[in-house]
C-alpha cells in the first residue's frame, strides 16, 4: 500500500500525502479495510485512488479489500509527511506552508482576494516568488515564477 501513487501527483504516495487515515486486517491477514480521506470532496482522482488501492492489496494477498472514504476531519496539507514534502520540492514542486488550527465558532467571510504568502523557490531556494495563476493543473496547485532563476513552477496550496 505504501507503493500506491497520488493519480495527480505521481511524485507522491498515498500515504506521503496522508490521505490515508488507517488500515485494519481481519481474519489471519486475509481481510483488510483502508480508511482514506480525499484531499478535497470533489477529488476527481477519488475512484482510481480507491481502485489503486484494492489492486494493490489484491496483489499483495488480501482475498477481501474495503476502501473507505471519510470526510471528517477534513483532509489537511499538514498531513504531508515531511518525506512527502521533501519529494515535491525535488519533483520542482514548492511544498505547502503549515496551517494553523482552525478557531472555534463561525468563520469570518472576506471579500478580499486570499493573500499571496512568501513561497521558496524549490529550483533555487530565492525567498520570494510571484503568483502567475491562482490556479494551477491541479485544483491543489497554483503557478509561480521565481524573479531570481526566471523559472516558473508549481506551489501546491495550503489547505
Amino acid at each position: 500500500m505504501g507503493t500506491v501513487v497520488d493519480p495527480e501527483m505521481p511524485m507522491l504516495t498515498l500515504a506521503d500525502l496522508g490521505v490515508v487515515r488507517s488500515v485494519e486486517v481481519r481474519d489471519g491477514d486475509r481481510a483488510v479495510t483502508v480508511t482514506i480521506t480525499p484531499t478535497y470532496s470533489g477529488c476527481p482522482a477519488l475512484e482510481e485512488m480507491r481502485a489503486d488501492l484494492r489492486t494493490a492489496l489484491a496483489d499483495a494477498g488480501y482475498r477481501q479489500v474495503e476502501v473507505r472514504t471519510v470526510f471528517s476531519p477534513p483532509w489537511s496539507t499538514d498531513w504531508i509527511t515531511e518525506d512527502g514534502r521533501r519529494k515535491l520540492a525535488e519533483a520542482g514542486v514548492a511544498p505547502p506552508g503549515r496551517v494553523s488550527a482552525a478557531a472555534a465558532g463561525p468563520i469570518p467571510l472576506t471579500l478580499d482576494p486570499p493573500s499571496s504568502s512568501a513561497v521558496r523557490c524549490p529550483r533555487c531556494g530565492a525567498p520570494a516568488t510571484e503568483e502567475l495563476s491562482r490556479f494551477g493543473p491541479t485544483a491543489c496547485t497554483e503557478l509561480r515564477r521565481c524573479p531570481a532563476c526566471r523559472e516558473p513552477f508549481e506551489h501546491m496550496k495550503e489547505i
